[in-house]
């Protein structure tokens, strides 16, 4: 069975940032992803998924972008070796820390501990279900656009948390300077990278937004600045 899914999605990696492996220079290495860790939405990555992309964009001459928190507006360094091993995507970098605030950001962040996570920005070319594990979807073939430095904590690999495509078109709506309903700013809570549980992005609506007072575009405003501060 194969599925093209025409979306854009990012999965974080069970396996935390090589914190020894961050020098002066601004080098980082670590893992985008990791084959056999089945994720939180029952999908795992198999050896190969990356291959093809791999190749095609060294053939195109397109590079794999490295940004800050997912966000396309924020790039920060350079990954300069990405390769498949028996582990999973292995990647190695350099953050542009003296040409660039967000990766001197960054850089001081991973290594004092507190960003410590890679997330990979991706489409699913070729999918199929698990023979043995049901309910988990096996991702065969991905197309690779970004690898992030991203805020996360380790755990078990069943509890890896995924940011999905329902987050992008709320992004791009308030992008253009839309508002969102109360119901778009809770999905966009839950699936953007906040990772909000139901019960979490529905408070964080009630209390910061529903209950707002004076303008709507302020109270919007504000409650996206106290979200990116705590």
């Amino acid at each position: 069975m194969k599925t093209a899914i025409a979306e854009f999605e990012t999965k974080s990696s069970a396996i935390p940032l090589e914190l020894k492996a961050v020098g002066d220079d601004g080098v980082i290495e670590g893992y985008g992803s990791v084959f056999g860790a089945v994720d939180s939405y029952g999908e795992v990555v198999q050896p190969g998924a990356f291959v093809d992309s791999l190749v095609e964009a060294r053939r195109k001459g397109r590079k794999i972008k490295m940004l800050y928190q997912h966000d396309p507006r924020r790039p920060i360094g350079l990954w300069e070796d990405l390769a498949e091993d028996n582990k999973g995507l292995y990647c190695k970098g350099r953050l542009l820390k003296d040409k660039v605030t967000d990766a001197k950001e960054a850089y001081e962040l991973v290594k004092a501990g507190v960003l410590d996570g890679l997330s990979i920005g991706y489409r699913t070319i070729e999918a199929a279900p698990h023979p043995d594990k049901q309910n988990v979807l096996m991702l065969k073939k991905l197309d690779l656009f970004e690898i992030s430095i991203v805020t996360f904590q380790a755990c078990e690999p069943a509890k890896i948390q995924s940011v999905k495509a329902a987050a992008l078109p709320l992004i791009q709506k308030l992008m253009a300077g839309d508002r969102l309903s109360l119901r778009e700013w809770e999905a966009l809570l839950k699936a953007g990278p906040f990772g909000l549980s139901n019960s979490q992005a529905e408070r964080a609506v009630r209390v910061n937004l529903k209950h707002g007072q004076g303008d709507p575009d302020t109270t919007a405003l504000a409650f996206l600045e106290a979200l990116r501060t705590h």
